[in-house]
């Protein structure tokens, strides 16, 4: 390691050459960076293609035909790529994963750079990158085109700059602190909590100097501005997004989600290596820089936060984690490095614990083997049963006369019953489905005059028969949902319904039937 200097700023606490990191320089990439980042997307490609959409897609796919500002869930920018991949690649699992795969893979080089940053060397770039490449988290997320692989590159990425500004002092960084701040919370809406709690650990770290500059107030500046087209939509359409998280977190906070989300915080990476995250708090801890300690700041209250409301969603602080293990790899560079046979012992228990891990998650098996992992993961049950779903509807579709038809229009209750059917069987026959659920229902009822729905329900709701007939007078099942591999997803047992004898036209019912989930 070249000498290091000790660069201070303002209320930084004097610290060691080792967790202060260089000022004069930095070690060089290590290139053998790129080799497990390159192995994670050529893996994700390699199983791009298998079994079919995920739900979220579905929905995605949808809401890319449907360009606008931002939608009830999210903001525009996953769309957007949906869209992007729809024009280049028409309707591919291979052409709309290709995006979080890349993301993926950027958040692995991302996690490299951000060891170097904190003063690590080759060996402690490289067990970054590695331990990133293999976090069951990162590698299931990216499989998916939702929202979640992008978020955890913008989190990577802000956190990277968050160590350069700790290392240089240089202000300027703020501008690309906001830059990606703004293009991050585009995606999600994380982003942004990310970074105003970056901010509070900021000031909780006695680092408020370095926030009273020109180039602070600029950062912020373009995050607002890149965030506008959201927030013009969002008080346009009464603040959808707000419903929508006052519901999730009714659903997934709680006691039990609580505790579930805190010791789930283990299982973001192999268990072998989650000792290095931990070291890695302490190293930024006693860094003394600012915003270094921001970064332990922020990590503890969006656990905190995310534990008490969002406990359900246990990854949401995954984007966190590559800075973390970063800092502990730095850390531990030295040690580990005087005894090989930690190493070799470290590798081979992380190598056993990933592959058991992309078995479980990946589409790795024949499909008809996959039942087992929907208990270990939903991501795999959850990509299977969707033409079966559009051959049912479309058999009950076409079972009606054609004056019936006419005047039908078919209602699933979630978006991705309905984006099935939008994209699965738009080359089928299939009218435009529609849905209560989230922005689908901005898109309105359809046929507002329509006198029969064909109504989708999933396996998980047994009281849907009973929700319908406080509309209709005659709700009749005509046929159920079933999956090749027999996996008891969120579709199976899923009914059909025809439902007549409306009890309001339809058009007028239409705001009656919203639910944000």
């Amino acid at each position: 390691m070249p000498e290091k200097g000790r660069l201070m700023m303002s209320g930084q606490a004097e610290a060691d050459p080792r967790s202060a990191g260089p000022a004069a320089g930095l070690e060089p990439f290590d290139r053998r960076v790129l080799v497990p980042s390159a192995v994670l997307f050529a893996v994700l490609m390699a199983l791009s293609g298998r079994y079919g959409f995920h739900r979220d897609e579905l929905y995605f796919l949808d809401c890319a035909r449907h360009l606008q500002a931002s939608y009830v869930d999210q903001p525009v920018l996953a769309p957007l790529l949906a869209r992007v991949s729809l024009e280049l690649f028409g309707l591919s699992p291979s052409g709309l994963r290709l995006w979080p795969a890349l993301a993926a893979a950027g958040t692995v080089i991302i996690a490299g750079l951000s060891a170097r940053e904190f003063g690590g060397g080759r060996r402690a770039q490289l067990l970054t990158a590695a331990a990133t490449a293999t976090m069951p988290v990162l590698f299931g997320s990216a499989h998916i085109a939702n929202t979640t692989a992008y978020n955890f590159l913008a989190w990577a990425a802000l956190a990277l700059i968050v160590a350069r500004l700790g290392r240089t002092g240089d202000p300027r960084w703020w501008l690309a602190a906001g830059a990606v701040a703004g293009l991050g919370a585009e995606n999600n809406h994380l982003a942004g909590i990310f970074a105003a709690a970056l901010v509070a650990g900021m000031l909780l770290s006695g680092g408020y100097r370095p926030l009273l500059n020109r180039w602070f107030a600029g950062g912020v500046l373009i995050a607002v501005a890149l965030e506008i087209p959201d927030l013009w939509w969002q008080a346009t359409h009464g603040w959808a997004t707000i419903a929508m998280t006052h519901a999730l977190n009714h659903e997934n906070g709680g006691l039990a989600n609580g505790i579930g989300f805190i010791v789930s915080q283990l299982l973001i990476l192999p268990l072998p290596l989650c000792w290095v995250w931990m070291v890695g708090l302490r190293f930024l801890w006693r860094s003394g820089r600012p915003p270094w300690r921001a970064l332990v700041w922020a990590y503890g209250l969006l656990f905190v936060l995310f534990a008490l409301t969002t406990g359900g969603q246990i990854y949401y602080l995954g984007g966190l984690y590559p800075a973390l293990l970063a800092a502990g790899a730095v850390s531990a560079e030295a040690w580990l490095g005087a005894r090989p046979g930690w190493r070799r012992g470290l590798l081979a228990a992380t190598a056993v614990i990933t592959a058991a891990s992309v078995v479980a998650i990946l589409p790795v098996l024949p499909l008809a083997d996959t039942a087992w992992t929907y208990k270990a993961s939903a991501i795999n049950g959850e990509t299977i049963g969707w033409p079966q779903l559009v051959g049912t509807v479309r058999a009950v579709w076409f079972s009606l006369p054609a004056q019936q038809q006419a005047q039908a229009v078919i209602f699933t209750e979630n978006y991705s019953e309905a984006g099935a059917i939008n994209e699965l069987g738009r080359s089928q026959g299939l009218p435009t489905a529609v849905s209560g659920q989230n922005t689908d229902w901005w898109w309105g009822p359809g046929n507002p005059h329509a006198t029969t729905v064909v109504a989708v329900s999933p396996g998980s709701d047994d009281g849907y028969a009973a929700y319908l007939r406080q509309y209709f007078t005659s709700v009749r099942p005509v046929a159920t949902l079933t999956n090749p591999a027999r996996i008891h997803n969120i579709e199976w047992h899923g009914q059909v319904f025809i439902c007549t004898g409306l009890r309001e036209p339809w058009g007028q019912l239409w705001p009656q039937l919203r639910h944000y989930d």
